[in-house]
């Protein structure tokens, strides 16, 4: 199969782009009327008064800054449209999702384990996170997962690397960050999180698949 970046950007992929962009100018337009859209859309701990279920999906639509907000989207153009024609459109949004809100789980997990109780109860309403990272990392896990012999070329290296290979070491560089409390302030194991349950949906597409006794990844496509 020939993977092509240079063709028209999918609509699901198409439309979560634009949503993004005007969320994020949204943050930047609507605390000049009073309203804060990030404390309201993004994630808070679970247990902070601040906390809304919706949270663990409207967090993803949001971001700190124009770089943030940039690499995400062209991430998620990058791969997202591929993934989006072999997959479909409707297979792609529960997909990108799915990996949205599990890494906004596993964010609320790590929370957890990485405060007592006592500091939580005074920090709670300080946590809070951002950004479509999580799915963004599900989707490029899926990419790898598809495509693992892809070549992959980065801007100044111009040696190409294997999906395969690319997947796994950003999963060892996120690990390595999180573990060590390296680049603070990213939510590292939220962008695992987004791999984890990425890997387990295609993983159960893939179970059904063989299920129905058809080709394997021919009917998960």
């Amino acid at each position: 199969m020939k993977i092509s970046f240079q063709d028209k950007v999918s609509d699901v992929t198409k439309n979560l782009i634009i949503i993004n962009v005007i969320a994020f100018l949204a943050q930047m337009a609507l605390p000049r009327i009073g309203i804060d859209f990030t404390d309201s859309m993004g994630l808070h701990y679970f247990g902070s008064d601040r906390f809304g279920i919706w949270q663990l999906v409207t967090y993803m639509f949001l971001h700190g800054n124009v770089s943030h907000i940039f690499f995400n989207m062209f991430a998620l153009w990058m791969f997202g449209s591929t993934l989006e024609r072999i997959w479909g459109s409707w297979r792609f949004l529960v997909f990108y999702l799915v990996t949205g809100v599990g890494a906004a789980l596993v964010q609320e997990l790590v929370w957890s384990l990485s405060y007592s109780p006592e500091l939580l109860a005074y920090y709670a309403d300080a946590l809070l996170t951002i950004g479509a990272s999580g799915a963004v990392y599900g989707i490029l896990l899926g990419f790898g997962m598809m495509f693992p012999n892809a070549p992959i070329f980065f801007l100044f290296i111009p040696i190409p690397i294997k999906a395969k290979w690319f997947v796994l070491g950003y999963g060892l560089l996120e690990l390595f960050y999180g573990v060590t409390g390296s680049a603070d302030g990213v939510a590292h194991f939220a962008h695992l999180g987004g791999m984890l349950f990425g890997f387990i949906l295609i993983k159960v597409w893939e179970k059904r698949a063989r299920a129905s006794r058809n080709d394997g990844w021919q009917d998960f496509y």
